[in-house]
């Protein structure tokens, strides 16, 4: 039994009217809480494998915020006996996603500049833990603390080789003929369609970020990983925005992080998509 009623009332001075479990993936328990005059969402978890989790999370709420997309806003964060606990608004939702809003929005974002590539903080993508550290290039950032740093763990979880190893350190060492240069843009980092949400009117709506000043190619490459977009997103998006020519060809290279990711998280099914990309373009 989940402390949400000793939670909120601890929080917010009332019972809940009504509890309701919403779906909330595999690391956290996700419920929609009714109070009298706001609903809410709770997350929790009693992992100590993730250690703040939601501290950061808020965080990557609230920098989201700055943009134009309904972001949820975020009470606050917490721990209840042996339960870490996120609070953040409910936001109802609907089913037609307005693409074209979600188009100029994103490029809205993306002109969000940072000072450098990276984050002041490291964060979670998933349950991976994400290091942020902060480098004035794009591909010396990719490399080292995206594509290198996750070669090492698959490596150290013996789902690669040292041959493997020694393929993907060779495209690191091509990515500045592969990627155009670009200004460090704030990104969503785990933009796909379960973290993208619309409300009632069709307004897009994001969750679960794991933000940090990147290319923003990024956030274009992992939309289109396990499915894809309306060309009225793109197009919306280049009327504000631009990509370099080039980018549907390259997109993969993008890709190569988040499949890393999955490669980590849930083993080998994920090895063949790694290996198609890392041969492609060695």
């Amino acid at each position: 039994m989940y402390p949400i009623n000793d939670i909120i009332l601890s929080q917010f001075g009332e019972k809940p009217k009504q509890i309701s479990i919403l779906n909330g993936g595999d690391i956290n328990q996700v419920f929609k809480v009714e109070l009298y005059n706001q609903n809410l969402v709770i997350k929790l978890n009693n992992s100590k494998d993730l250690p703040q989790l939601f501290e950061k999370e808020k965080k990557g709420l609230e920098l989201l915020s700055q943009s134009n997309f309904i972001i949820p806003k975020a009470h606050l964060y917490g721990t209840y006996k042996s339960y870490d606990f996120l609070i953040i608004d409910y936001i109802e939702t609907g089913r037609n996603l307005n693409w074209g809003d979600f188009g100029e929005k994103l490029a809205q974002l993306h002109q969000i500049e940072g000072k450098h590539f990276g984050l002041d903080h490291d964060n979670y993508i998933g349950s991976l833990m994400q290091v942020n550290e902060q480098c004035n290039e794009w591909i010396e950032f990719y490399t080292n603390h995206r594509l290198l740093a996750l070669t090492a763990k698959a490596r150290d979880q013996g789902l690669f080789e040292r041959k493997h190893c020694l393929w993907i350190e060779k495209l690191c060492q091509k990515l500045d003929e592969l990627i155009p240069t670009c200004y460090p843009s704030l990104i969503h980092g785990d933009l796909w369609s379960g973290n993208l949400l619309t409300d009632k009117s069709g307004q897009p709506v994001l969750i679960d970020p794991a933000v940090y000043y990147g290319h923003p190619e990024m956030d274009w490459a992992m939309l289109s990983l396990f499915g894809n977009y309306p060309e009225e997103a793109m197009r919306s998006y280049l009327n504000i925005s631009n990509l370099e020519v080039g980018f549907e060809h390259r997109k993969e290279i993008h890709q190569l992080y988040p499949l890393l990711v999955h490669l980590v998280l849930f083993g080998k099914g994920y090895y063949n998509p790694v290996m198609k990309i890392v041969n492609k373009f060695s």
